[in-house]
This record gives structure tokens, C-alpha cells and sequence, in this order.
């Protein structure tokens, strides 16, 4: 079949009718197990009941008004972002690109407003994911993402993941800001150690310069935590957040604190489509949902359980998996080998994944998985390894 789609997208030759929780139909009828979840944004799965009696009822409502006004459904949803989290104050956008885009305009108007203009400069780990954006791209450091899209946009400085000394040297009169994901998603899940970000913390207060955690990938439960950079007891100046928080739907924000948020006047930043009442009232639902105590145990305890089976996998197959990494449900299986073709027959198997860097298999249940479909995973990944 022809298609008159853009070629940026090397897209597997499938495509789905319909879902329910943590499964897929295939246009032919074929039932998949998803692990992806649309790469961890479906964070309830799919066709969840409140999410549809949400969306329905609102879209009775009113759809669209424009930042012109107040949003009701908006205000709601910051006052239980800050009532649950580190921030003060919060600024509604449509996707993660956009939201990382918008935490490092924060940042470096933050110094513009205290007369410190030359405080523009943004330290970011190497080949880490920040979005696809023009800045975003040079933000994350990686050959590949910005080759043929010069002149390179200035501002980024980079150090390799884990070497501390060289994160150190870099910063200098002119750093605004360090911007790290939380747990690093397409740069292979890496999780960023507790006693890192509290170092991390304590040089950004010696500096005087603003902390950014990315948590687009890794945050709204993901990790078993609200957000995963709780578990440090760190409290971040900035904080860009998407995916999960829509279930599904475009949605995503900047938390920031008070200080970093009073630079932020009228007419410094916009977003047609951010903060709209429909996303705003289904971020409100799975935000109730997610935000329970018990439903983030769920998520600890499911998780856990996973994890330690699919060590086990590891040491019946050591010749083919690596490592497995991660922290809640945002699971990596490293192999020793390139992935395409484990999770070519992963797909095979009716179980959807999808890769990260460093011959990682990304697994990304929805967060309230059952653990039969955990099983059934476990059963096709073990097939998959004893086949291998």
C-alpha cells in the first residue's frame, strides 16, 4: 500500500484496531501483548473506563479556549501537582519536547531576571534524550540526533555519563543550569544512583546554579515513586514531565519552585494547545488515579516481582542477556548482542517492546499491569532466550 506519509519513522509492518489494558488487536486480528504502551505513556493502558467516562464527558463540554482565559480544569490539576510534589507553580504544554524545551527557557530567564544574562549555559549528560526539538536535540549531546540540522544551536555543554570530575571542570561562570533525566530512557536505562543526584543537589547550591531533573520518561509513577527522584529525597528547581500524565493523551508541563517561577511574566512563554480543558480533565482523572498510595505499591511490588524473574532469565542465559536494568516499570534488558532481532521475535511471540541504546530491549508495561500478563511475559522472553 502506498503511503503518503514522511519516511522519518521506520515503522514495523503492523498496525492495531483496537486495545484493552495491556493488550493490542492487530488490524488482522491478532492479539499482542503491549509492552510499550505507546514508549510509557499509556501509564493506565488502554481503553481505561475513567479515562473514556473522562473524555467523553468533557468533550461535551468544551475542547478548546485558549491561555486568553482561565481554565478551570487547568487550575485544578496545578493545585494537586503542588500539592503532591516540590513545585510551586506550574506551566502546562502539549508533549515532553515541548516541556524540556520550556524548562530551559526558565532557567536561563531566571538569571536574565536577576541581572545575570551571561548565566545561559545548560550541563547535560551525553547521548541523553531531552526531545527532538532544534535545542533539544543539541541539548542531548548526540551526533546522530543533530546531524544535518546546523548550525549547531550554542548553549549545551556535555559530560559522559557517571564521570563526575568532568561534570565538575565544566561548570563555570557562565552554567544556568544541570539538566539530567531522572532515569535515562532512550539512552539505555540508566538509573541515575540516589547518592549521585544528592551530590548532584549539594554542587548545584555550592554554584549557585539551577537543578533540571527530566523526569518525561521516568515520572507519574513509572518508577514506583511519583517521581523518580523522590527516593533521593532531593528536591529538584525545575522538573519538565509529559507522557504518563495524559494516559495517553498530548499533555505535558514544567513544575518549577517560586524562585525560578517569578522570572516567568506575562508573555515570556506561550503554548497554543497547553493547558487545554480536555487534556486538562483527563490529566486530572489520572492523576487521582496514579497519585494513590496504594496504586504506587502496586506498581513497587509488580515491578519487584518482575525484576527479580527476569534476573533469573539472565542467569539461565548469560551468554545472551547482559544486564537488566531499571527501576519500576521502566525495565531495560540489555544483550550482548544487537536487539533487532530478539525483539523482532519477541513480536513473534505477541509481545511488543521496543529498543533503547546500548543493545537495550525497552519493556514498558502500563503501570497497573496484572501479574498473569507479567507471567505471560516472562513465558515469551524465556521462549525467545531458549530458541535464541
Amino acid at each position: 500500500m502506498m503511503s503518503f506519509l514522511a519516511k522519518n519513522y521506520n515503522r514495523k509492518k503492523i498496525a492495531f484496531s483496537k486495545g484493552k489494558g495491556s493488550f493490542l488487536i492487530s488490524v488482522d486480528g491478532k492479539k499482542y501483548l503491549d509492552f510499550v504502551q505507546g514508549i510509557a505513556v499509556n501509564s493506565l493502558g488502554h481503553s481505561h473506563p475513567k479515562l473514556i467516562r473522562s473524555l467523553n464527558n468533557q468533550s461535551k463540554k468544551i475542547w478548546h479556549v485558549s491561555n486568553a482565559f482561565i481554565i478551570p480544569e487547568g487550575e485544578k490539576l496545578a493545585k494537586k501537582i503542588v500539592k503532591k510534589t516540590f513545585a510551586d507553580f506550574v506551566m502546562f504544554q502539549n508533549s515532553g519536547t515541548e516541556a524540556t524545551e520550556a524548562a530551559i527557557k526558565v532557567a536561563r530567564r531566571y538569571f536574565y531576571s536577576i541581572g545575570k544574562p551571561n548565566k545561559n549555559r545548560i550541563l547535560c549528560i551525553k547521548n541523553s534524550f531531552h526531545g527532538r526539538t532544534i535545542a533539544a536535540i543539541y541539548a542531548s549531546g548526540s551526533k546522530k540526533m543533530t546531524e544535518g540540522f546546523g548550525p549547531k544551536v550554542k548553549g549545551f555543554d556535555h559530560f559522559e555519563y557517571g564521570d563526575h570530575s568532568s561534570l565538575k571542570k565544566l561548570l563555570n561562570k557562565n552554567t544556568a543550569a544541570v539538566m539530567i533525566e531522572t532515569i535515562m530512557g532512550e539512552g539505555g536505562i540508566k538509573v541515575i544512583p540516589d547518592w549521585c543526584l544528592k551530590e548532584l543537589r549539594k554542587l548545584c547550591d555550592k554554584k549557585k546554579i539551577l537543578l533540571i531533573l527530566d523526569e518525561v520518561q521516568c515520572g507519574i509513577g513509572r518508577s514506583g515513586d511519583f517521581f523518580a527522584f523522590e527516593k533521593s529525597k532531593v528536591k529538584p528547581d525545575i522538573v519538565p514531565i509529559a507522557k504518563g500524565i495524559g494516559g495517553g493523551f498530548p499533555l505535558g508541563a514544567v513544575l518549577m519552585n517560586k524562585r525560578v517561577a517569578s522570572s516567568m511574566i506575562a508573555g515570556t512563554h506561550g503554548s497554543t494547545f497547553g493547558g487545554n480543558p480536555l487534556a486538562m480533565q483527563i490529566g486530572n482523572t489520572v492523576f487521582d488515579i496514579i497519585s494513590k498510595k496504594s496504586f504506587l505499591n502496586n506498581v513497587k511490588t509488580n515491578s519487584k516481582y518482575f525484576l527479580t524473574q527476569l534476573n533469573e532469565i539472565k542467569n539461565k542465559y548469560p551468554n545472551i542477556i547482559k544486564e537488566v536494568r531499571g527501576r519500576g516499570f521502566l525495565i531495560g534488558l540489555q544483550l550482548h548482542k544487537d536487539q533487532t532481532n530478539f525483539i523482532k521475535k519477541l513480536m513473534d511471540n505477541k509481545l511488543l517492546t521496543i529498543r533503547a541504546a546500548e543493545n537495550v530491549v525497552r519493556i514498558l508495561p502500563p503501570l497497573n499491569v496484572k501479574k498473569s500478563e507479567i507471567n505471560l511475559a516472562l513465558r515469551i522472553i524465556n521462549k525467545v532466550c531458549s530458541t535464541y
